[in-house]
């Protein structure tokens, strides 16, 4: 169950990834933090491992050192982004660009308001 959560985390941020250009720390962090119970540290040591090569290698190793990276977790993050980004692209390609830019300014708030009030 835990591997089809982080593979479902994977291919939304692969998603989100092609319709709005974003990376981990605005998708895959708050979820490992949210959904999963990931506490912060190891939610971004994941989300860089996720980026390995190269973006975040020398964080995440950095982090691996202080034992907050779950490589499991990475590997099927990063194997559903990879597929995700697909289909996000064809579908922010699909819709007109004020469209893509009012929804993802929904989704930073809506994601902001989760972090701010999370105890």
């Amino acid at each position: 169950m835990t591997y089809l959560a982080y593979s479902l985390i994977g291919f939304v941020a692969g998603v989100l990834s092609g319709m709005f250009g974003i990376g981990g720390g605005v998708l895959i962090v708050p979820a490992l933090v949210l959904l999963l119970g990931f506490d912060q540290h190891r939610a971004q040591g994941t989300s860089l491992a996720v980026f390995l090569v190269p973006v975040g290698a020398l964080a995440a190793f950095n982090y691996w050192k202080k034992g907050s990276v779950d490589f499991a977790a990475a590997g099927a993050i990063a194997v559903c982004l990879f597929c995700g980004g697909f289909f996000g692209s064809k579908i922010a390609l699909a819709l007109p660009e004020q469209t893509v830019r009012k929804v993802f300014a929904c989704f930073l708030v809506l994601v902001a308001i989760q972090l701010f009030f999370k105890k």
